[in-house]
């Protein structure tokens, strides 16, 4: 049973205004990433906000999914990630996967999310990455044996410094446009030029 947390809660700061809601091809980025997350039919679906929660759940269509608000946000994107693990072990004890992605990519799809699932072997403490761009990251998809590790992550440290610690364990996923994320004004402007 497979359960999705998008982490949506920073307050981006680089960019000036809340990112979850810039819009790119008539929707915004929290509900393109939350739309090809409910195509996967997963089991539990979450999103975690804390900046500008408020302002950002008027424009998302919430119905099937889990709202979490991180009181703690300002404390970095590990406090996401535990706020997320929390709420989805409590709400749904029997979830055994978890796959993390962020609302600032927006070439994420449901057919990406699939594969990471399908590409899931049999054993627990594999986890399974995108790689693009020489380096491997989120969205990504971890056995439950891994909800500790990630409810102990610090500050700033997100699903990477798991990925990167035991690379052992990782199988991997080809997504090419894995490294087009929405950071800065130029990044929003680049988007909109493609």
């Amino acid at each position: 049973m497979t359960g999705i947390i998008i982490l949506a809660a920073g307050s981006s700061s680089r960019m000036g205004q809340p990112k979850q809601q810039l819009v790119y091809q008539d929707k915004t980025l929290l509900q393109r990433a939350i739309e090809a997350a409910k195509g996967v039919q997963a089991h539990a679906l979450m999103v975690v906000l804390g900046a500008n929660n408020q302002t950002i759940l008027d424009d998302v269509d919430s119905k099937h999914l889990d709202v979490v608000i991180n009181p703690e946000w300002e404390q970095g994107m590990s406090s996401s990630i535990k706020a997320g693990i929390t709420a989805l072990q409590t709400l749904y004890p029997k979830v055994d996967n978890v796959l993390m992605m962020l609302c600032d990519q927006p070439f994420v799809d449901t057919a990406l999310l699939v594969k990471l699932i399908d590409a899931k072997p049999p054993i627990d403490d594999a986890i399974v990455a995108c790689k693009y761009k020489d380096t491997i990251g989120v969205p990504v998809l971890f056995g439950k044996s891994w909800f500790a590790n990630l409810q102990d992550l610090k500050g700033e440290d997100g699903a990477k410094k798991l990925l990167l610690t035991h690379q052992d364990k990782v199988v991997t996923v080809p997504f090419d446009q894995g490294s087009i994320d929405i950071d800065t004004p130029n990044d929003y402007q680049q988007l909109l030029n493609k």
